[in-house]
């Protein structure tokens, strides 16, 4: 997951960049977490019921 702060959204924003589309929001970090896991969820359900293929996690990344 990606979290950062959107000053034009005043929301933290979560992204998954290994599941394309993938985001979520929320007023705090935590609320922006919770509200990611939940739609991961609801995203690997749906690439399911539609027949395609769910990514491999690609693992951590590292940062300089």
């Amino acid at each position: 997951m990606v979290i950062y702060w959107s000053n034009e959204d005043e929301r933290f924003i979560v992204e998954v960049p290994e599941l394309p589309g993938c985001m979520a929001d929320g007023t705090t970090h935590e609320e922006a977490i919770r509200n990611a896991q939940r739609v991961i969820e609801e995203w690997i359900e749906t690439d399911k019921e539609l027949g395609r293929d769910i990514p491999e996690p690609r693992g951590k990344l590292a940062y300089a």
